[in-house]
């Protein structure tokens, strides 16, 4: 066995390079921690990926790194989705500038948050199969496999699992991933049609067939269909002829499907892993919750995870994170992976109910939720992302642990998603103090903007690097608000140097 890979102080490994593994490292990145990305698969890429939708939340977080608009440019947005035949979602009136869904493949999600990575100082080592983990008071060690059959093994100060449902990492903790399958033999193709569907995406349901039918680029479309009579393993390959009666029957055309250029099955779980830190090993993504692909909640939970993960280590790593930060992370994205997984699967389980009065009563559940204004922005803001909030203490203002609209800024700012780019806390004042501006770019220089807001507003925000708020208050007293501010950072960012 290979010595210990040289790696510097404070580096963070992470096991594996989808969306959620890229993410996070070009988050460490950018913030100045050394961070290297182990990836089992080959360097190159492949076109023949699974996940297609980026939500509108996950895109305000794309914002916020510089790199969504490249994104948008690849795929088609989507303002409604067609659901069980005539069935509408509207998606426009989405609050932000993302009202809508990104229809986008997997693999240019990948290459917008490499290249991103990559040119913030990541290191991506490929071919590196990890298959082995220990962990000690003072750092981690985790051994890969090489391509060319070696055993290489990097020692860094944390270690974050993102290495999908079947984890390395979450196996070598000893940890359980309770939970069972929800739907097996889901044919999965990519294939060219005659006829172009009328909605960006396309779903429809009989008693014992699915279909569902998105642009992927290029002239062609990922199809995924169910035949509730056919359920064989997932080794078992696609026909096509059946592929095109399952389509038929749930939208009642198949769209003159033809050509196609890759076919597979898969089985879709319900499981979520009772802890996402063990010690200096955290786990994100796939590797600590999957669900049902209704929703297209996967790639998104595991972005967000990310997210609120990234920028926790860095404090901790640049050494002012409070003493609770580390173990918010579990404290968030529990729940929210809970909830992700139990409404996914009920509307897996609404999507494929069997007798007649089931589907009547699902029929008009879906009207009701996506006619009815006040039930239809509900729904649009679950599936989104836009309505994930974290828990508040008690007496909090109501705008503690909601999302931060991206609000205009005065004198030249912008707007606020374009401060957080750089990983630090913003504060958005309501009057122009000169007082608090010194107070948060001396005591916490590098860790918080202080910004004016554009608009009218008695309100004052700490709007945490994730874009979510931290703290906020309505006080106008100066010396009151000044004191509760000074407290707010004292929190959250640590303690202010002395000046």
């Amino acid at each position: 066995m290979m010595p210990p890979t040289d790696v510097p102080t404070g580096n963070v490994l992470i096991v594996g390079a989808g969306p959620t593994g890229l993410l996070l490292a070009g988050d460490l990145a950018a913030a100045g921690v050394g961070c290297t990305v182990l990836e089992c698969r080959a360097e190159e890429t492949t076109d023949l990926t699974r996940a297609f939708a980026v939500h509108a939340r996950t895109l305000e977080m794309l914002d916020a790194r510089g790199v969504a608009d490249e994104l948008v440019a690849t795929g088609t947005r989507a303002g409604r989705l067609r659901l069980l035949g005539s069935t509408d979602l509207d998606m426009s009136r989405l609050p932000g500038r993302f009202p809508y869904v990104l229809v986008t493949p997997q693999y240019e999600t990948e290459r917008v948050l490499k290249e991103r990575a990559v040119a913030a100082g990541a290191t991506i080592v490929y071919g590196a199969e990890a298959v082995g983990l220990r962990q000690d008071a003072a750092g981690v060690d985790v051994d890969a496999r090489t391509a060319g059959g070696a055993t290489r093994t990097f020692r860094a100060s944390y270690v974050v699992g993102a290495d999908g449902v079947r984890s390395t990492v979450r196996r070598a903790l000893g940890l359980p991933f309770p939970g069972r399958a929800v739907v097996r033999s889901v044919m999965l193709a990519d294939v060219r049609l005659d006829e172009a569907p009328a909605g960006a995406l396309t779903a429809g349901a009989v008693g014992d067939a699915f279909a569902f039918v998105a642009p992927f680029g290029e002239g062609w479309y990922r199809v995924i269909a169910w035949n509730r009579h056919h359920q064989v393993p997932d080794s078992e390959p696609v026909d096509m002829e059946e592929l095109r009666e399952v389509v038929r029957r749930a939208l009642g055309t198949d769209h003159g499907m033809r050509d196609p250029r890759w076919t597979s099955r898969f089985h879709s779980d319900e499981r979520q892993v009772p802890h996402y830190r063990v010690g200096r090993v955290f786990l994100a993504g796939d590797a600590a919750h999957v669900h049902s692909p209704a929703g297209g909640q996967g790639m998104n939970t595991g972005m967000q995870d990310a997210a609120n993960l990234g920028w926790k280590l860095a404090a901790e790593l640049r050494g002012w994170a409070p003493s609770w930060l580390l173990d918010s992370y579990h404290e968030e994205r529990y729940p929210v992976g809970r909830v992700v997984l139990r409404r996914s699967g009920a509307l897996l389980r609404f999507t494929l109910a069997e007798p007649r009065w089931l589907r009547a009563a699902r029929a008009a559940a879906a009207f009701a939720a996506t006619r009815v204004p006040p039930a239809a922005r509900r729904v649009a803001a679950a599936v989104s992302g836009i309505d994930i909030a974290y828990p508040a203490p008690r007496g909090s203002h109501p705008l503690t642990g909601r999302r931060a609209p991206d609000v205009p800024l005065a004198g030249g700012a912008g707007r606020l998603y374009r401060l957080l780019a750089d990983g630090r806390f913003v504060l958005v004042v309501a009057v122009n103090d000169p007082a608090v501006t010194y107070l948060a770019a001396k005591r916490w220089a590098g860790r918080v903007h202080c910004a004016l807001a554009g608009g009218a507003t008695r309100t004052t925000v700490l709007v945490r690097p994730d874009g979510y708020i931290a703290w906020a208050t309505d006080e106008t007293a100066p010396d009151r608000r000044a004191e509760a501010i000074r407290d707010a950072l004292s929190q959250w960012c640590g303690r202010g140097a002395d000046h």
